[in-house]
């Protein structure tokens, strides 16, 4: 016997009222990291054993350092939405599921911080 409203059925939503939204950005996540991550290949391929002053010189351009950014966030929202699916599964006590869920929160917010904080005072700086 299905306990969800006809209008719960339409829209797609679970108990937690938010499971489909969670799919579809881990979804476009993954999408949006294969360009990304392919820049990024072909970025360390090509500055492998460069001199310093080339490397920050590339990664002052602002289209890279705006492609570095946004692979940092494409890349920490996906590993934190995946974490987060992890820990709702396989974690069963209230307690450590919170704290994990916490954890993975506050972790992904420090290393953005300091991953964009770098792109940005190289791009900025150099």
């Amino acid at each position: 016997m299905d306990m969800r409203t006809p209008l719960g059925k339409v829209r797609g939503l679970g108990s937690a009222k938010e499971g489909t939204e969670h799919f579809w950005v881990q979804r476009m996540t993954a999408v949006a990291m294969v360009p990304l991550v392919i820049f990024f290949l072909i970025f360390l391929i090509r500055y492998a054993g460069a001199p310093y002053e080339d490397v920050v010189r590339a990664l002052s351009n602002p289209i890279v350092a705006v492609l570095f950014g946004l692979m940092v966030v494409a890349g920490l929202v996906h590993m934190r939405i995946g974490l987060q699916e992890i820990i709702i599964d396989y974690v069963h006590s209230e307690g450590l599921k919170f704290l994990a869920l916490m954890f993975t929160t506050f972790f992904a917010m420090l290393i953005g911080g300091l991953c964009l904080f770098a792109v940005l005072k190289i791009a900025f700086v150099g």
